[in-house]
């Protein structure tokens, strides 16, 4: 799991954007604090072909980006 909270942007997509592009994983898990780091992350994701799911659990988001 990528924990990108407190981060601001565009740190949280960048680190998804590393490690999806060292692992090429089928499944990853990312915590974020803040809405641009939810868009910015969701429409990484989808370019690269995953799909996207949210959970909010208060100020957190937890994104769920499955292929």
């Amino acid at each position: 799991m990528i924990d990108a909270r407190g981060l601001s942007c565009p740190q949280p997509v960048l680190l998804v954007q590393r490690f999806v592009k060292a692992n090429k994983p089928e499944l990853v898990e990312v915590v974020v604090d803040h809405e641009a780091a939810v868009q910015n992350i969701t429409r990484y994701a989808n370019s690269q072909g995953y799909c996207v799911d949210k959970a909010a659990d208060g100020d957190d988001t937890k994104l769920t980006l499955r292929k």
